[in-house]
């Protein structure tokens, strides 16, 4: 292992059964390599903006075995938000000062495409300094096949609706046997992969995720990363790297034991390491808890997400996440573990160090 951690010090590309390596290493020793990588991109800088998540429906074509959000059994309180309940969100938020609006919902077959598309051109049009990141790859997937459209003329819908990024839902594990598993139906791993390669070529910049802790293992979460490190070395689209933590109440797939936080900063860690093409690592504090998050800044992650001010996804499934963070309160936390806290915008340019 020595030799393995003289050559990542050295900047030298880890391949996959050395990133597989890297979890027998002791915390601290991995911690160290992760955050020298974190510090080299970025000093002791954590990145985080002033965002507002909407979640316009909860009904859904498909069901995961992960979710809790989707309107069944689980969840039997479906609902659709109109255009104009929206816009009150946005306006209200605007007011608050958000930069971004973070749309994504379920596959409502119901809706209708138009009923998705409107709502950008009608924030766009009444807010247009608000970044839009919206539109997971699943839902493009869903949408594309629902209205027997390509996914380059959903794209193109898109970007003429108003959408300037993409966010990196749907990517869950690629792991075809976990997915069909967890996921049967929704966007396959080669779809999302894609649908990101064509969003890219546009021009426009996304996220990525990866959902773990369920019944995925270690070797998923490695071949994951890779497939997301090949397709950045083809666009350079991705900014960040998002690693999900599986959120396990009031769902199907009964997880009974929940990752320990030492596995969950050895991920992220890893994920640093692993994917030295990617700008950024986030630790998303509503999966991952704001407490490990700020720990996480140590173990490679450089951006903590924003404010959120509502989050339905996740709260639904047992994150403490519902009514977001006050931004006084996120910039203490940030400031008092030691770190500078930078305002950015959804394409990271700076804004204000508090």
């Amino acid at each position: 292992m020595e030799g393995l951690i003289k050559d990542i010090e050295s900047g030298k590309r880890v391949e996959f059964d050395e990133a597989l390596k890297l979890y027998d290493l002791d915390l601290f020793t991995l911690g160290k390599m992760a955050d020298n990588i974190r510090r080299q991109k970025h000093q002791n800088k954590t990145y985080f903006n002033i965002n507002r998540h909407i979640n316009p429906t909860n009904i859904c074509k498909d069901i995961c075995k992960f979710c809790a959000f989707s309107a069944n059994r689980k969840n039997p309180n479906p609902y659709t938000l109109s255009h104009e309940e929206i816009l009150d969100i946005v306006k209200s938020s605007y007011k608050n000062g958000i930069k971004e609006v973070h749309i994504v919902s379920a596959h409502n077959d119901k809706a209708g495409l138009d009923w998705y598309m409107q709502i950008f051109s009608k924030i766009k049009s009444q807010y247009p300094d608000i970044h839009i990141k919206a539109l997971t790859a699943a839902e493009v997937n869903f949408l594309a096949k629902e209205y027997d459209l390509s996914f380059e003329e959903m794209i193109e819908l898109m970007i003429e609706s108003g959408v300037d990024s993409m966010p990196g839902g749907g990517a869950e594990i690629f792991d075809e046997e976990v997915r069909d598993y967890i996921c049967k139906g929704k966007v396959s791993s080669d779809e999302w992969l894609l649908i990101h390669k064509l969003w890219h070529e546009r021009g426009r910049k996304s996220n990525a995720t990866m959902l773990f802790g369920h019944v995925e293992n270690r070797s998923h979460r490695i071949d994951h990363m890779f497939r997301l490190r090949e397709l950045q070395d083809q666009t350079n689209g991705f900014n960040t790297f998002i690693p999900l933590v599986y959120q396990k109440e009031n769902n199907y797939l009964n997880i009974k034991e929940f990752l320990s936080s030492n596995e969950i900063l050895k991920t992220m860690a890893i994920s640093r390491i692993v994917l030295d093409n990617f700008p950024h690592i986030k630790a998303y504090w509503v999966t991952s808890t704001i407490n490990l998050s700020l720990v996480a800044q140590e173990f490679g992650a450089d951006d903590l997400d924003g404010t959120i001010e509502r989050e339905m996804i996740n709260s639904a499934a047992g994150a403490n996440s519902a009514n977001g963070i006050a931004l006084d309160e996120f910039v203490s936390l940030i400031k008092n573990s030691g770190f500078r806290a930078i305002e950015r915008d959804s394409l990271y340019h700076e804004i204000r160090e508090y």
